[in-house]
Parts: structure tokens; sequence; C-alpha cells
């Protein structure tokens, strides 16, 4: 490990060395990512830092390796996130429809990931099945802790901040759908959809399901249309991001629609790639340029093989790929042509042949 960055060092020659060698003996990948984390810590504690501020890093740095452990196992496999409210009861119809949704889409091989709380959270874990879900908890002085389809679960993790609690949700899950709530629901909501406008959070669909009888979404939509789009501080292709709906079967269909060819994207310098589950034809391309040519930087969407990086890192080999130069804003309109590419008569075609086989 002899060719380290210049640019951070913990000042100390002989105990950069020091931390040299020991990255060399026990990290034998990503040895300079591991090299400036040990000297982050160590700075930190030469440094005019508090305990308290010494706790905070030591124990989200803590809760996330474990966390990270705790899901690997299951990379690969797609997970819904399920929000809503701690208080709502069994038999209460968000209950229900929140239990339905999990059960029906843990029978489209997603598994559940909640907060494992009482309520809807256990509402999720109990439609999906223990073996299904996750629960990330947090850890609270007035709640008894996780309710008891995931306690005791290895697939269980306690959190001591929300922030790292964030992470894992953000992190793990390829779709979002949120029933009724509190304070709580409010902020994952609006949190999520500004991570995912800004582009810190990958594209994902996000699913407000009103239960029966319930207009909470449908008032919340009017609010945002009324006072946020209508006095311009958001956009109106920002609404594509979020949609809400009043069924069970409309909340499936709408995660799964999302994934009927689109698989991920992963940014190769300059350029956006997206995997797909089929070949893009010539007629599609020149439409898509046409139609989003807004948010091509340079030259075109265009069929690209798997990048050099991407064959490094095994990442989604097998798939099909197009790029372009995207400027890394409008991500509203860039969820608007995946949404043009799932809808495609040859995406429904191909994902009405995989759900039958």
């Amino acid at each position: 490990m002899s060719d380290l960055p210049s640019s951070y060092r913990t000042g100390d020659a002989e105990l950069d060395a020091q931390i040299a060698a020991l990255v060399d003996h026990v990290a034998p990948h990503e040895q300079e990512l591991v090299f400036e984390m040990v000297v982050s810590a160590l700075r930190l504690a030469a440094e005019d830092v508090d305990r308290g501020e010494l706790k905070l890093v030591n124990s989200a740095v803590k809760e996330l390796r474990y966390s990270f452990e705790v899901f690997a196992p299951y990379d690969g496999i797609n997970k819904c996130t399920i929000f809503g409210s701690a208080r709502i009861k069994p038999g209460d119809p968000a209950y229900e429809s929140a239990k339905e949704f999990a059960e029906r889409i843990a029978g489209r091989d997603w598994m559940v990931i909640t907060g494992a709380g009482p309520g809807i959270m256990e509402a999720g874990h109990e439609g999906a099945g223990a073996a299904k879900s996750f629960g990330v908890n947090i850890v609270l002085p007035f709640e008894s802790g996780a309710n008891p389809v995931i306690a005791g679960d290895p697939k269980l993790i306690n959190f001591r901040y929300f922030f790292t609690r964030k992470v894992m949700f953000m992190k793990e899950s390829q779709a979002f759908v949120l029933l009724p709530g509190g304070f709580g629901t409010m902020d994952e909501s609006f949190e999520l959809l500004t991570l995912i406008q800004t582009g810190k959070s990958p594209l994902a669909p996000v699913v407000l399901l009103d239960p029966p009888g319930s207009t909470y979404w449908n008032h919340w939509q009017r609010f945002v249309e009324a006072e946020l789009r209508d006095e311009g501080l958001i956009s109106s292709d920002d609404l594509c991001l979020v949609k809400v709906v009043d069924t069970v079967d409309a909340a499936v269909e709408e995660v799964c629609r999302f994934y009927r060819t689109y698989d991920s994207m992963r940014l190769v310098g300059n350029t956006l790639v997206l995997r797909v589950k089929r070949v893009i034809g010539d007629g599609e391309l020149a439409a898509l340029n046409d139609a989003f040519d807004d948010i091509i930087e340079e030259g075109l969407i265009e069929r690209i093989e798997t990048t050099q990086a991407e064959m490094r890192d095994g990442d989604k080999v097998e798939l099909h790929r197009v790029g372009f130069q995207f400027g890394r804003h409008k991500w509203s309109r860039l969820r608007r042509l995946i949404d043009a590419l799932n809808d495609h008569p040859d995406s429904i075609v191909e994902y009405d042949k995989r759900v039958t086989e």
C-alpha cells in the first residue's frame, strides 16, 4: 500500500505508515477507503471533539456496519419498504390493506421492510411473513420494542439514530408504499421524495395507498398540487415521482410496473447507464431521443455494451443496456423516460410472459 492518496492523511508520516501497514494486513480490498476511515477516526481523537460527538460517530458507524452485514445475504432480492402509523389497530382498513399488500408483493418474490413496530409495520410483517421480512427498528423509551412477528428474528436491526435507520430504508429498498400515519409518515414521504427529486436516492416507485374509506393521501395530493405545484415550488413533472392509489391491486401493479423493462442504473464517468430486461429497438430509441432531448447533454440515447467498471464489479452484467450523457438534474424527467420504457408495448408483452412463466 505504498501509493496512498496525499490529500487525506493524519499529518504524521510515521502514523500514516502504521495505518497503511495495518490496512494492508486486514483489508485486501478497497484499501484506500479503509485507510481514510481509519485516518478520520484518529483525526477525531486528536481534535477537540467531545465525548458526545465521538459517541455519535461511533454508534453510527457500528449501526451501519451491522446493517450491511444483515442485508448482505439478500442482495439481489427486491425489497419494498412499507411506512405508516404505529397506532393503527388490526381490523382497521389501513392495517388490513398493508397486510394484504405485503402478502401480495411477497408472492411476487419481493421482501418487505418495515420499522418493526406495531400498527402498519406489524401488518406488513404479518402479511409477508417473517421469512420475507426485515425489521428496521428505532429504540424509543415510550415503545415496547419490535412486533411479535419479527421479534427475535436475525433480520431485525435496532437503531439508536433515526438518520442511520433512514439510510438503510433508502439504500435497501427498490420500492416504497406508504399508508396513513402521523409526523413520522409525513417526514418519510417528503424526505423520500426530496432524495429522489435531487438524485440523492435512486429512482424507485413511491406509492401512497389510501385504504377503503380514507381520503388521507387524496388530501395530501391536493395540498401538494395547490400549494407546491401551482405556486411554482415544484415542477409539474415532479408529481410523476409519486402515485396515489386506493386499492391494493393498484399498489402492487405500480410497484411491479416500474420494473417491467427497467432494472437499475449506474453512472459510469459521464454516462448514465440504464440496465434493462429487453433489447431496446431502433424505433423506440429514436422516439426516446426525440421525447427526452432536454435531458441529454450531448450525443444520443444508444444501446451500449457492459462497461468495464460494471464488468470489474460483476454488476448486472447479464442485462441489456442503454446509455447517454445525463446532466444529473431533471430526475423527474428521467423518471418519465423510465416510464416510457416500461409502458412500451414490447415491455408489456415481455413482462406478461415472465409473469406467466
